[in-house]
Order: structure tokens, then sequence, then C-alpha cells
């Protein structure tokens, strides 16, 4: 957009901090050993963090987050833990789980009770805190307690809420306590030295509310290169467990939620019932898996398999599994989610359709990069010819997947994401001591 340039955190040198020791303490709902999308994400870059921290004897890592895992209530986890040199101070939450709306509010409640008590506890003065946004509105509650402490507060924006809320019908556009939300969202992005979000679109919607354009640090999601590594297609021991040895999978991996739409994807499985060859594969829950189910069971679809979400050792076979995968995404979302799964997806080295807005985020990188194709929602002859042609052409697979994995390797990498997060951190040294925090490298994002 003209007049307007985001930070730009460089992959490649950071910033000298004078060898300065202080904390880094990141807050977020779930955490290793936990299997969801943001916990992994969070778990790399804690580790990330304190591995260079634990090298050059300087900075501690710490994490706060609940006791619980997303899609198993049952469980509770020690209150205190280390994986490697991170230090994990788990927090006293309800454990309603995701069921339903009331019990879900509840478990975001006295998650922000927890992590407010806990940022007076363990926040020191000039110690940087990395509030991400599981659960919604975290910033809000710890934009107070930093501040109390005098610490510095950096958020991280892996979606954005209430707008999401707002899209999705579950909260009024109007309405009193969504203007509230609003006010209170904002006030705490503003509050904050750094906010970093994963796309220009996320950044360009917040501008344009008032966030200061100086704070605004675009750094993509990335995945774990070295533990998702390319196999060959059509092996693995899921495939053959999983009774897929010989067929063409297209696959769908990880949260079956809101914000993503299946009616175009289950349409196109219904059409192509009759190809034996084809098979449609949902690994994953979430909120809508349950009636996704149910119309497959009505549409009588014996082409489209469901399997519980995979651990995380068994990653690789999992992405490597599919031939081809689906990503979707309602087109109202786009500056709000990024859908994460992509970029494991790139990893494995496998092809994406995606399905929604034609122009977003993820289509713009699969044209760009060759790696995959995209259809707009209700396209389901555009979806049903692109699984075909790729169901008939093993190498145009095998190429688009190389160019996947390509591009991952140039702009997704989870090595570039941690050393740019690096780079941020180091950078704010001149607000521990009292001044302003520099600006970054400027410029619209590569």
């Amino acid at each position: 957009m003209p007049g307007r340039t985001f930070i730009r955190v460089p992959a490649t040198k950071t910033a000298e901090r004078g060898g300065i020791a202080m904390q880094i303490i990141l807050a977020n709902r779930y955490f290793f050993p936990d299997e969801s999308a943001t916990s992994r994400i969070a778990t790399s870059l804690a580790q990330g963090l304190a591995e260079r921290s634990a090298a050059a004897a300087t900075d501690s890592v710490h994490v706060l987050a609940s006791q619980r895992v997303h899609n198993d209530v049952s469980q509770t986890l020690e209150a205190e833990g280390e994986v490697g040199p991170v230090r994990i101070h788990r927090l006293a939450t309800t454990r309603f789980g995701r069921d339903r709306l009331i019990g879900r509010m509840l478990d975001y409640a006295t998650f922000h009770i927890s992590v407010f008590a806990a940022l007076l506890r363990h926040v020191q003065r000039g110690d940087v805190a990395i509030i991400c946004t599981d659960p919604p509105m975290l910033s809000v509650t710890a934009m107070a307690a930093v501040r109390l402490k005098g610490g510095i507060m950096v958020n991280w924006i892996l979606d954005l809420f209430p707008e999401i809320a707002m899209d999705l019908g579950v909260l009024g556009r109007e309405g009193l306590a969504t203007r509230v939300a609003l006010w209170l969202r904002d006030l705490s992005l503003k509050a904050a030295y750094r906010n970093v979000v994963p796309i220009e679109r996320m950044a360009m919607h917040l501008a344009d509310r008032g966030i200061p354009v100086s704070s605004l640090a675009i750094i993509h999601h990335w995945s774990d290169g070295a533990a998702i590594q390319p196999i060959t297609p059509g092996e693995g021991a899921l495939r053959r467990e999983w009774g897929l040895a010989g067929k063409c999978v297209v696959g769908y991996s990880g949260n079956l939620g809101r914000a993503h739409e299946f009616d175009t994807v289950l349409a196109t499985a219904e059409r192509l019932r009759m190809r034996d060859d084809i098979v449609f594969l949902f690994v994953g829950g979430g909120y809508r898996r349950a009636a996704v189910e149910a119309e497959v069971a009505r549409r009588g679809l014996t082409n489209v398999l469901f399997k519980p979400l995979q651990p995380r050792e068994r990653l690789t076979e999992c992405l490597g599994l599919p031939d081809i995968h689906l990503v979707t995404l309602l087109p109202s979302m786009e500056p709000y989610i990024v859908p994460s799964k992509f970029y494991g997806i790139a990893a494995a080295g496998r092809p994406t359709l995606f399905v929604g807005n034609t122009d977003g985020e993820i289509a713009r990188v699969l044209a760009h990069a060759d790696c995959g194709a995209s259809v707009a929602i209700g396209d389901v002859d555009g979806l049903e010819r692109a699984v075909l042609d790729l169901a008939q052409s093993p190498e145009r697979r095998l190429e688009l997947g190389i160019n996947a994995r390509r591009v991952y390797n140039e702009r997704f990498s989870e090595a570039r994401g941690i050393t740019e997060w690096r780079h941020l951190v180091d950078a704010l040294a001149p607000a521990r001591a009292g001044t302003d925090a520099p600006a970054l490298s400027r410029g619209l994002p590569t």
C-alpha cells in the first residue's frame, strides 16, 4: 500500500545487544507435549530462543501454559517442567473442553486469571514477554501485568479476535461487547513494543485500525523442516496401516474449524465416488469434524476416511501420506487467519490445492512458487478438474512437491523464522535501557 511500510525482520545478521541478560517469557495456552498447531510453533520458538541463550549463557526462556492438552480434558500435565533449556510453568485452569461455548469461555477466563498472576510473579524490569493469541484477548490481560512490572510486551498475533468471532456470527458487529472488545484489543496492541503478524494483509488491517505501523513486524509462520522431511510418494507405514496402498490420497490434515469450508470438498468427493483409485482422507479434529462426518454419512461416501491427529513422531509420515493436500479458508477470514497447515505441507514436499480466496495469501504463494493450485469456494468443477489432473500425473505431483520444499527452504523454514525472532528480541535492548527501541529494516515483506 503506498505510503505504508511494515517492519521486515532480517533473517541473517542479528543486532548487537551487548550481552545483556534477561528473561524471555512466552505465554500460550498450549505447549509441548500438546500437538495442536499453536503449541508446535510456540514450542519451536521457545526452544529456538532458549538454545541460543543457553549457548551464550545470557537469557533464560520461560513458558506460561495450561496444564491441559487441547483434545483430552482428562489429562493433567505437571505444574513445572522443562524441555531442554526451556522452563515450563503450567497453570491451573478449569477443564470443560471445547465441546460447549460456555465451558470454553470459562477455560479461557481461568487461564487469563492464572497468566495475570504468573506474569506478576515472574516478570522483572526489562524482561520480554511474548504474548500469543490463544486464548483470545490474552494481550489485554497481559498488558496490565507486564506494565506494572516494567516488562517489554511483544504480541505474537497468530489470529485476530474479535474479528474472527464477528465474521463467524459468534459476536454481533455493532454490539456493546464487540465495541469494547475491539477497543481493549487495540489498546493492548498500541501498548506493545512490537506486534508480530504472519502476513501483510493482517498488518494492513491493524494499521487501518490505528495500530502504529512502526510496531508492526511481519514474520511468517514456519514448520520444523528437520522433523518433517519429504518421503517417497506412495510409501510409508501409515499408508499401509490405513489400507491406502496403491491409492491416490487427497488429504486434509489438521483442525476442521469454523473458519474452514468443506462443502466444496465433499461435493468433489461425491463426484469422484466411483473412482476406486482416489481416496479423500481427513486427519485431525475440531469444531466441525462431527458435522463433516455426518455429511459424509448422509451422502453415503465410502471414498472418505477419518483418522485422529497423529503424534509428533509420525508427522513426516502423516504429511507425506497424501499425494495431494487440501487447505481451505473462508474468504472473509483472509486478514485474520493463516492456515498454518500449509507450511508443514510445503516442508513435506507435497502439492496443495487451496479452496478459498484465489487472490489470498496461500493462493498467491502457490501461484508464485508453482507448488499447487487454487479454486474458489463452490467451484466443484474446478476442484474436481484439479484433483483429476494431479491424480493422473505423478510426474506433475513430484514437480509441484519439489517446488513446495524449495519455497519452504527459502521463505518458511524454522531456522529463518527463529533467526528473525532473535533479531527482533535483540533489537529491544534500548527499550530495556529505558529508551525507544530502534526501527528495524523497513519494507514490504518478500
